[in-house]
This record gives structure tokens, sequence and C-alpha cells, in this order.
């Protein structure tokens, strides 16, 4: 056991090492503690972080859809206006003035607005006999561009 010497206790080896583990023990256990703490810490961090970044991926996929409702709108208008063109131009040839009447600015201005495959066939003195039907859009997929809108504008 344990034996008085001088008013001081005097510790066998054994009490003494096991004295010195359980220290370093609750040293190691506060050390723990702290990191579990900055670790929690760090946590709550990154998933506020984490649900900012999904609210603006929500915002960003709904843009992108709203777009995309936009664009399909353009692209059918921009259908049926060349269509519509299509049909000015093949009624203006199928008459036997058609080509009397276009002076060459009309028949430039008509072959800007219908693209090149119809700007071959209003040359004037030309007839047409075939008219290319396939209603190709005269804008290609880089012509579009995904700037900012005025509704953008109004919702900030």
């Amino acid at each position: 056991g344990a034996v008085w010497w001088n008013k001081g206790l005097i510790l066998p080896p054994d009490y003494i090492w096991i004295a010195r583990c359980f220290e370093v023990t609750r040293q190691r256990c506060c050390r723990l503690e702290q990191d579990g703490r900055r670790a929690r810490e760090q946590l709550a961090r990154v998933e506020a972080e984490r649900a900012a970044l999904e609210v603006k991926l929500k915002h960003a996929r709904y843009q992108v859809e709203v777009e995309m409702k936009k664009r399909h709108r353009a692209e059918a208008e921009l259908e049926k206006q060349e269509r519509k063109l299509q049909l000015v131009f093949e009624l203006l040839m199928r008459e036997p003035w058609g080509n009397e009447v276009l002076s060459r600015e009309q028949c430039s201005v008509l072959s800007a607005l219908a693209g090149q495959r119809l700007g071959a066939a209003l040359a004037p003195g030309r007839r047409s006999s075939t008219v290319d039907e396939s209603c190709q859009s005269l804008l290609s997929h880089s012509d579009i561009s995904y700037d900012r809108t005025e509704d953008d504008v109004v919702r900030s």
C-alpha cells in the first residue's frame, strides 16, 4: 500500500504509472473532443454550402428549361416563317410574270432571307424546277447564346 513519509504520500510505482496513463488518456480525449467539435463545425459549413449550391443548381436548371422553351418557340416560329417565305417564292415562280416582276435587288433580299438554297433559284431569268423543302433552320446551335435576359434582370 501507500506509505506516508514526512507528511507526504509515497505511492508505489504501479500507481504512478496508472496515474500517468490516466493523464495521457485524459489529454487524448480532450484533443479528440476538440477535433470532433471542429469536424462538426466544418460539416455544418459544408452542408450549408452544399444546400446553397443545390439552390443555385435548381435555379440554373429552371433557367435552362425556360431558355429551352424560348428556343423551341423561336425555332418553331422560324420554321413557320421559312415555310411562308418558301411558299411566297414558289407562288412567284409559278406565275408567268414572276421573274419579270422581281428586280435584282428584290431577288437579293429574298435570297438573303431564304438562305443559299433558294438563292440560286431566285436569280433573274432562271426558273427553278425543284425547290428544297428541307426547312432546315437558318440558325445553327452555335449562333444561340445564353446571356442574361430581361427576365433575369427583372428578377435580380
